[in-house]
């Protein structure tokens, strides 16, 4: 086992060439080094089927990752579409010094990872210039607020590409007054979007993800999600008016006027 560094450590698992990243107690991310393809957790397999719908099998696309962790999902891309471009943005060098020593990178993945926040690492880039950006960022196990508010949007909206997607791993719980600040904002800028969470998180059970899949363009959204729901996982969808019927009446998250997700469970 590694030893921990500032909150990370590094835990084998009962694959032999799997790991799981753990940072300040929480598992964070699973990484098959000899399958890149497999994706143990429930919420990231469902994010690795919208990746799956965003353009036909093995098409490379350009993605933009804000949150680096263990890098799983960087992986799945550049496994499933070789010669995919990807940025990730990931403002801590200790934990992706750790990553890249203990769950090293396959040769050639294509995969840029930037010592920077989600916000400066975006504005930097070109209008257009992508086709994905998946939001994954956690600090102290919370979103960051300043990653979901109009602001933040428009600038998600600016880099993303005309057919482009947003693909957003937030935490919650019932009855949502987060989530419903965040939509808010989102669908100012973006317009569609459609919500993917488990039964028990749905009905206010317990605290969990909620996955959230948008575009400028409504099209975009309906053709993902449908292909996320024909997917076997325990998450339902949340699409077209019932996202304003369920997790509508929000107040938009501002620059001004933000916050993080709330505090996670205990584990």
């Amino acid at each position: 086992m590694e030893e921990p560094l500032g909150g990370a450590a590094i835990v084998p698992t009962e694959r032999r060439s799997a790991l799981v990243l753990r940072l300040d107690g929480q598992a964070q991310s699973y990484v098959d080094l000899d399958d890149p393809g497999f994706l143990a957790f429930d919420y990231v397999r469902r994010l690795g089927d919208a990746l799956d719908a965003v353009a036909e099998p093995g098409r490379p696309v350009r993605v933009v990752h804000v949150g680096g962790a263990g890098l799983t999902l960087p992986r799945y891309v550049a496994h499933t579409r070789p010669r995919s471009a990807q940025v990730v943005l990931e403002p801590d060098e200790e934990l992706t010094a750790l990553v890249r020593r203990e769950l090293p990178l396959p040769p050639r993945s294509g995969i840029k990872v930037r010592p920077l926040d989600g916000r400066t690492g975006l504005a930097g880039l070109r209008e257009g210039a992508v086709d994905v950006v998946l939001v994954d960022a956690f600090a102290q196990g919370r979103v960051p607020g300043d990653l979901v508010t109009v602001e933040a949007f428009a600038e998600v909206a600016r880099v993303l590409a005309p057919d482009g997607l947003l693909l957003l791993n937030l935490a919650d719980r019932a009855p949502f007054v987060w989530t419903r600040r965040v939509l808010a904002a989102l669908r100012t800028v973006l317009g569609a979007a459609s919500v993917h969470l488990e039964p028990a998180t749905q009905r206010g059970r317990r605290a969990g993800n909620v996955l959230v899949v948008a575009s400028t363009r409504a099209e975009v959204v309906d053709r993902v999600t449908a292909f996320v729901r024909s997917r076997p996982s325990e998450f339902r969808s949340v699409e077209g008016a019932r996202v304003a019927d369920s997790f509508g009446g929000g107040r938009p998250f501002t620059d001004a006027d933000t916050e993080p997700s709330p505090r996670p469970d205990p584990a």
